[in-house]
């Protein structure tokens, strides 16, 4: 194992932990929160959805398959810091280019390890997701003035600093015409799309309902993001345009920017849902699913009106899950039916996207 250097994660409440430095030998603020998902971190690491936020692993050991070039979800590391109890040095895989370390110092990120993260999750759970700055050989008292200097999370608009810089093709086939507006959109979402056939264009989180249709859509996909929905009155406006001239289909941040174009309201949970294993049943059918969640956000079912009504929600602690609409060509889910990574319980979402598109067209 490598030497590695005294780290600290101090929270907005003065708890503070400590551990060993992995990655960047720098500092970090953001939002602190826990995934339970047991694989998959590297594609965790690269949802656009984590911009602004440290996020600790509950599984123990991460990193023991290394990283491959295969298993992205974005241009980047989007995350602002990683903790975990243990991190591999030595991964066995045969795709496997760099150590968990390596990939994160190389992208100028910090990370730490040797962290208690059962008592760390279990704060965050019974005290509600905090701000926290990782730092390291850095005295606890400076940290903590830092942190308590910086920007909410919440306060944020991190939608327009992970989008798309311009419009780009996310498949050139010739099946029908699928524009996704890009509010941190994951690569997956478009490999979905593409198996079933799309041609695919990706769309800024800035451009205007009049741009998105002057593309000729079939159907529009408001894809998953990070932040809070409350920063982003700008895209419920063009999403409020939007609404019948075409087939949307809302995913996580995309379902709260339906929910919230068709005037209800969101608020923030205790301490998200983040993992691969959420109970979604769905209200019509009666069936259960096991889902991949990345959301601190949920609906109000209270506010809803104008037609839209709950068709699926979450048997841990009955919130929103999906909607849909009375009498337009909607569907809005909350957790993320392309995985990466999750179980594929709900890939059939996209094909029925695209039964919406063939009863429209």
């Amino acid at each position: 194992m490598p030497e590695r250097r005294p780290a600290v994660l101090v929270l907005e409440d003065g708890t503070v932990f400590h551990g060993r430095s992995i990655g960047a030998p720098t500092s970090a603020v953001g939002e602190v929160v826990f995934n339970t998902s047991m694989f998959g971190y590297q594609e965790i690491l690269t949802d656009p959805s984590y911009a602004g936020q440290i996020v600790l692993m509950t599984y123990p050991l991460i990193g023991n398959y290394g990283i491959s070039a295969e298993d992205i979800e974005s241009r980047r590391i989007q995350v602002a810091g990683f903790v975990v109890r243990e991190a591999c040095d030595e991964p066995s895989h045969n795709r496997s280019v760099a150590t968990l370390s390596e990939f994160l110092g190389a992208q100028n990120v910090p990370g730490i390890d040797g962290v208690d993260t059962r008592s760390l999750t279990r704060r965050l759970r019974s005290q509600g997701v905090m701000m926290g700055a990782l730092a390291v050989d850095e005295g606890v008292g400076t940290v903590l003035e830092r942190l308590r200097s910086a920007q909410r999370y919440d306060t944020v608009d991190f939608v327009h600093l992970v989008t798309a810089d311009a419009p780009y093709p996310g498949s050139e086939l010739a099946g029908p015409h699928v524009v996704i507006l890009d509010l941190g959109v994951k690569y997956n979402i478009q490999r979905s799309l593409r198996r079933l056939g799309c041609r695919i264009t990706v769309v800024p989180a800035s451009t205007s309902a009049a741009d998105i249709l002057a593309l000729k859509p079939d159907g529009i996909v408001l894809s998953p993001g990070p932040g809070d929905p409350l920063q982003l009155d700008s895209v419920v406006r063009e999403v409020q345009a939007l609404l019948g001239k075409t087939p949307i289909l809302g995913i996580c941040l995309g379902h709260q920017m339906l929910a919230r174009a068709l005037g209800a309201k969101t608020f923030k949970l205790k301490f998200g849902h983040r993992g691969g294993n959420h109970p979604v049943k769905d209200l019509l059918s009666g069936k259960v699913t096991i889902t991949a969640q990345n959301h601190g956000y949920a609906v109000d079912p209270d506010s809803l009106r104008g037609g839209a009504e709950v068709s699926q929600i979450n048997l841990n602690d009955n919130t929103v899950e999906g909607l849909r609409h009375r009498d337009l060509p909607i569907l809005s889910i909350q957790y993320h039916a392309e995985a990466s990574p999750g179980p594929w319980d709900n890939r059939d979402t996209f094909e029925r996207f695209l039964t919406l598109l063939g009863t429209e067209r």
